[in-house]
């Protein structure tokens, strides 16, 4: 019989204070950990292309659009801002992001 329960880590829950950004995926977490250091260091928000290139992540059409679609859902929930212009930023959460190592 087919599941449509979610899959673990593919849901991004609703952001509220006190909630810890390690609830999200570790993919999440790191695009989250990218944004917030361009945040503490005074950057522009950044594309979903940038992104990739600040995890290492190889800038194929595939990886670019799987990482927007990532960030778009943290948009969603409150996790980041989605600029006008199709950019992202750091929301509001309190929590520190985990290093933006790895890929997603």
């Amino acid at each position: 019989m087919l599941s449509l329960a979610p899959v673990p880590g593919s849901t991004v829950p609703p952001w509220r204070e006190g909630l810890p950004v390690t609830v999200l995926a570790s993919d999440y977490q790191r695009i989250l950990g990218v944004l917030e250091q361009q945040r503490t260091t005074g950057h522009r928000p950044l594309r979903a292309k940038e992104i990739a290139v600040e995890l290492g992540l190889d800038v194929t059409s595939a990886k670019v659009e799987g990482l927007r679609s990532k960030a778009r859902r943290l948009g969603e929930g409150g996790w980041l801002l989605l600029e006008a212009s199709e950019a992202f930023s750091a929301g509001q959460w309190p929590e520190a992001a985990p290093d933006a190592g790895s890929s997603a």
